[in-house]
C-alpha cells in the first residue's frame, strides 16, 4: 500500500476490495479519483495499464477556455478553470497554467452574427465574455494581419495548461485524500455479479468493486467490449505544429492570447518564445484510426505518436501564415500527431450506462483537458448523491443506442472533426451518417416532401414543402425559408386538421403485480386509472425533475410510458434502477423501435378519424386524457386523446410496419376536410401559445403538474422548496422584434442589467409577434412588467403577459358549456 504513495508506483493491487474502481489514468480518470477521494469516499482505486497520462493526455495541446456554445457545458469549463487556478497551492505540484485570455476571430459578417448570438447566451452566466472591435483585437494580439478581422470574441482567463503536470497534480491530490493509483496494472476482464457488484480481473489478481468507471480514453471501446457494449467511439488523428523561437514573439512584454481563426479552422498560441498551432482539417482530408475500432488498440501503444503529415494540413498552415505573418519566417521544430477519441457528436459520454448495473463511463473526450476538472466533479457528485448536480443530458451516454453503428460513428466523427469551427446556427442539422437504420416507418414516403430533423436516430419532419417554397436546409440567425411555411401549417391545425409523425417518442410497456406500486413510487402524480392517461414527473431525491413522461393504464396493471426522443434510454435506466433496488415484481419492455406514432390535431380531427372506426369518438364517450385500443381502417392502434398542440387531437400508437397504411388511410379520409401535414416547428409554435412547458427548457426544478400527495421519490425535498419559496419565476413574454425571433437561453435585461434568461421562444403566428418563456426575479415577475430581451446584439422591448395566449381546446369547450366566451 505504501508503494502507491511514492510518485513511481510499483505494480501492486494494494487491496482486493474497493468501493469504486476507475479504469484509466488519463486526466479524466485521475480527476475523478481526486474528486471522489476529496469528497470523502473511502476505497477509491484507479488502475492504469502503463503510466499516468499515456494515451491522449500527455501529447494534448492543453487549451483551456470558458467558452462553450452550450449553456450547460459552460459550467463544466468554468469549474475546471477555477480548479486549475488553485491546484498548485493545494497539492504543491506546479501545473504550468497560463491565462493570457483567448480571442475567437470573426472575418465574415455571418461570424459577427454568431458572436452576437453567443453574447446573449453568455450574458446571464457569471463568466466574462466580450465582443471586441478589430482595434482591441490588434491591441491584444499585435502580430495579427488585420485585413480580414471584423470582430473578436474575447474571454479573459482562458489559456493553456501543461496536461502532464495537471494530471500529476491531480494524482498528488487524489493520493493526499486517500485514493490509490496503481500502475502498471492492466484490466484483463470484467465480471458482473448477481448482486450488482463487479469482479475486476487484472494482471495482478482480482478486485471486488461496488462500481466501476470506464475512463480508458481510446481503450474505452475495448473495455466496453469486455461486457458486451459497443461504445460509439473512434480515434482521430490530430496534429499540431510547434515553431522555434520567433524574435517578434520573444520581444513581447506579455504572453499573447490564444487565437482561434474560425474561417482558417485552427487554434494558435504562444509556446515559450515561439508559436504552436493546430488545425482541424475538413472531413474529406482528416484521418481516422478505424482499425483500432475493429481490431482493438495495438498492445503496448501508450506514449506513441502517429507519423505526421503536413500535406494534409497545408491549407491551414497557409491560412495561419496569412493571419500571423511572422510564422512565414519561423522554423517548424516539432509536429505532434496523436490520437484523440471522438464520439459521433464530439461531446463526451458521462454517467451511468443503461442495461448494465453499476457501470459508469467518462469517455469520448474530444477536449479532455478543459473537461477533466469539471466532469470529474460532476461525476463524483452524481456517484455520491445518487443524482446529477445539474442537467447535462447532452453528455448522457445513453443518447446512443443500437442504431449507432460503427459506420455511423465513423461518418459522424469525420464530420464533427471537420466542423470544429463551423458557424453554429440555431436549429442546426448535420447530415453525415443519415438516415440510420432506425429512420422511421414514414421516412421513405415523406423524405422528398419536407425538411427532416434528426432525433436519436429517427428522421422527423420539421416542416413541409409546397410549390413555390424555397426548399432544403437554409440555416440562419434570422427568419429563413421555413418561416412562412410553418405559419401555413400552424393555420392548418388551428382551422382544419393536421397530421404529424411523432414516432421518435421513447415508449415502454410496464406490467406486473407491482406495477401500480412502482409507478406510485416513481412519479409525483397519482397513478392513472384503467383507460386514463396523465403527464407525470420522475423526481430526484432532491426534488429536481429528472424526466417527464405520459403514463397510460391500458389494462389493469399494464401501463404504457412515453417520453421524448432524446430521453429514451436516459429514462429507462432510471426506471430499471428503481425496479432492481426496490425488488418490484414487474416487467419493463422498451417498445420504442417497434412502434410508430401519428398525431392528428385540429377542429376536424374527430370528424376525420370517426370515418375510420365504429368506436364512438364523441366528447362524451372519449374524453380528454382517456386512452383505449381501437381499429382505424382495420389497423390496431392505441389511441390517447392528448395533443401537444393544445387543440382537439389524438396520438395514435401502432406497429411501425403499419405507419404507411395508417397515414394513407387518415389522409384519404380527410380529403373533404382539407387535411394536410405539419411538422415539429409548427408544433412548437402551437405549444408555446398554449403556455405548455417543455421538458429540459422550462421544466427543470419545479412544475405545476406535481401533486404533493402519495409517497414518491423527492417528496420531502419538494416540501422544503415549497416552504422556502422560490427566488425566480417563470414568466410569459411578448416581444416586439423585427426579422429575428427568440428561441431560448437569451439574456433578459432590465434597467441596463441582465436579470434573467429566456428558456424557449418563437414567433406566435396567432398574435403575429414573438413569444418567449423566461426566468426572472420574483420582484420583476408581475403581468405588465416591461423588460428587454437581447437578440443578435440588440435589446428588444418585451412585456410580461397573462398566460396562456391561446386557451387549449378542452378549456375552451369547458368555458363554452358554462356559457362563457373563451379567448382563442
Amino acid at each position: 500500500v505504501n508503494a502507491s504513495c511514492k510518485e513511481a508506483s510499483s505494480p501492486s493491487l494494494g487491496k482486493d476490495r474497493a468501493d469504486t474502481v476507475i479504469i484509466g489514468g488519463g486526466c479524466v480518470g485521475v480527476s475523478l479519483a481526486y474528486h471522489l477521494a476529496k469528497a470523502g469516499l473511502k476505497d477509491v482505486v484507479l488502475l492504469e495499464k502503463s503510466e499516468l497520462t499515456a494515451g491522449s493526455t500527455w501529447h494534448a495541446a492543453g487549451l483551456t477556455t470558458y467558452f462553450h456554445p452550450g449553456i450547460n457545458l459552460k459550467k463544466i469549463h468554468a469549474y475546471s478553470i477555477k480548479l486549475y487556478e488553485k491546484l498548485e497551492e493545494e497539492t504543491g505540484q506546479p501545473v504550468g497554467f497560463h491565462q493570457p485570455g483567448s480571442i475567437r476571430i470573426a472575418s465574415t459578417p455571418t461570424r459577427v452574427d454568431e458572436f452576437k448570438y453567443q453574447m446573449t447566451r453568455a450574458g446571464w452566466h457569471p463568466t466574462e465574455q466580450y465582443l471586441i472591435t478589430p482595434e482591441k483585437v490588434q491591441e491584444l494580439f499585435p502580430l495579427l494581419n488585420m485585413d480580414k478581422v471584423l470582430a473578436g470574441l474575447y474571454n479573459p482567463g482562458d489559456g493553456h495548461i501543461d496536461p502532464y503536470s495537471l494530471t500529476m497534480a491531480l494524482a498528488a491530490g487524489a493520493r493526499k485524500y486517500g485514493a490509490q493509483l496503481n500502475y502498471p496494472v492492466q484490466v484483463t476482464n470484467l465480471n458482473s455479479r448477481s448482486d450488482g457488484t463487479w469482479e475486476v480481473e487484472t494482471s495482478l489478481g482480482i478486485i471486488q468493486a461496488k462500481r466501476i468507471v470506464n475512463t480508458a480514453g481510446f481503450w474505452a471501446h475495448d473495455i466496453g467490449k469486455m461486457i458486451g457494449l459497443r461504445h460509439p467511439l473512434i480515434p482521430v488523428h490530430h496534429q499540431y505544429v510547434v515553431t522555434s523561437t520567433i524574435p517578434e514573439v520573444k520581444a513581447l512584454k506579455t504572453e499573447l492570447p490564444v487565437i482561434r481563426d474560425l474561417e482558417g479552422s485552427y487554434y494558435l498560441r504562444q509556446e515559450r518564445d515561439g508559436l504552436l498551432f493546430g488545425p482541424y482539417e475538413s472531413e474529406e482530408k482528416m484521418k481516422l484510426q478505424e482499425s483500432w475500432v475493429t481490431n482493438g488498440v495495438p498492445p503496448g501503444f501508450g506514449k506513441e505518436l502517429f507519423e505526421s503529415d503536413l500535406d494534409r494540413i497545408m491549407e491551414h498552415i497557409e491560412a495561419a501564415m496569412e493571419m500571423v505573418p511572422v510564422l512565414r519566417k519561423a522554423d517548424i521544430v516539432n509536429t505532434i500527431s496523436g490520437p484523440i477519441t471522438y464520439s459521433p457528436d464530439i461531446l463526451p459520454m458521462v454517467g451511468p450506462h443503461q442495461g448494465v448495473r453499476n457501470y459508469w463511463v467518462a469517455i469520448g473526450f474530444g477536449y479532455g483537458i478543459i473537461h477533466a476538472g469539471g466532469m470529474g466533479k460532476y461525476l463524483s457528485d452524481w456517484i455520491l448523491e445518487g443524482e446529477p448536480p445539474f442537467d447535462l443530458i447532452e453528455v448522457d451516454p445513453n443518447r446512443y443506442g443500437k442504431w449507432t453503428t460503427t459506420e455511423y460513428t465513423a461518418a459522424k466523427a469525420r464530420e464533427s472533426y471537420g466542423f470544429n469551427n463551423i458557424v453554429g446556427y440555431p436549429k442546426e442539422e448535420r447530415f453525415a451518417g443519415r438516415p440510420t437504420e432506425r429512420a422511421g416507418g414514414l421516412y421513405d414516403l415523406l423524405k422528398s416532401k419536407c425538411s427532416m430533423g434528426f432525433h436519436a436516430g429517427w428522421e422527423q419532419p420539421h416542416w413541409f414543402y409546397k410549390p413555390g417554397d424555397e426548399t432544403g436546409y437554409k440555416p440562419s440567425f434570422r427568419r429563413t425559408n421555413w418561416f412562412d411555411p410553418v405559419g401555413r401549417e400552424y393555420k392548418q391545425v388551428m382551422e382544419k386538421v393536421g397530421v404529424i409523425d411523432l414516432s421518435p417518442f421513447g415508449k415502454f410497456k410496464v406490467k406486473g403485480t407491482d406495477s401500480v406500486k412502482l409507478l406510485d413510487h416513481l412519479f409525483a402524480n397519482v397513478v392513472p386509472k384503467v383507460g386514463s392517461t396523465n403527464i407525470s414527473h420522475m423526481l430526484t431525491p432532491r426534488g429536481k425533475v429528472y424526466a417527464e413522461l405520459t403514463v397510460s393504464q391500458l389494462y389493469p396493471e399494464e401501463f404504457m410510458l412515453v417520453t421524448g426522443s432524446g430521453s429514451e434510454l436516459h429514462d429507462l435506466r432510471w426506471i430499471e434502477d428503481k425496479i432492481t433496488k426496490g425488488g418490484y415484481k414487474v416487467e419493463i419492455e422498451n417498445m420504442t423501435d417497434e412502434m410508430g406514432v401519428l398525431g392528428v390535431a385540429g377542429p376536424y380531427a374527430r370528424q376525420v378519424l370517426q370515418k375510420l372506426t365504429n368506436e364512438d369518438l364523441s366528447d362524451a364517450s372519449f374524453k380528454f386524457l382517456q386512452c383505449r385500443h381501437l381499429k382505424l381502417s382495420n389497423i390496431a392502434v392505441t389511441a390517447i386523446r392528448i395533443s401537444y398542440t393544445g387543440e382537439l387531437g389524438w396520438e395514435l400508437y401502432h406497429r411501425k410496419e403499419d405507419s404507411v397504411p395508417l397515414y394513407s388511410a387518415i389522409m384519404e379520409a380527410g380529403q373533404k376536410e382539407g387535411i394536410d401535414d405539419f411538422g415539429t416547428y409548427a408544433l412548437n409554435a402551437l405549444r408555446l401559445e398554449k403556455g405548455f412547458r417543455a421538458w429540459g427548457a422550462e421544466v427543470r426544478k419545479y412544475n405545476f403538474f406535481i401533486i404533493l400527495s402519495g409517497n414518491f421519490t423527492g417528496k420531502q425535498a419538494l416540501k422544503q422548496i415549497k416552504e422556502k419559496g422560490l427566488k425566480r419565476r417563470l414568466v410569459y413574454l411578448t416581444l416586439e422584434t423585427d426579422n429575428v425571433d427568440p428561441e431560448g437561453n437569451e439574456s433578459v435585461w432590465h434597467n441596463g442589467k441582465v436579470i434573467g434568461n429566456t428558456t424557449s421562444g418563437c414567433f406566435s403566428y396567432g398574435a403575429q409577434q414573438s413569444l418567449a418563456f423566461a426566468y426572472v426575479p420574483m420582484e420583476l415577475s408581475k403581468v405588465g412588467q416591461k423588460l428587454e430581451v437581447e437578440l443578435l446584439g440588440k435589446n428588444y422591448p418585451a412585456t410580461i403577459i397573462q398566460e396562456p395566449l391561446v386557451l387549449t381546446e378542452p378549456t375552451r369547450m369547458r368555458l363554452q358549456r358554462k356559457g362563457e366566451s373563451p379567448k382563442i
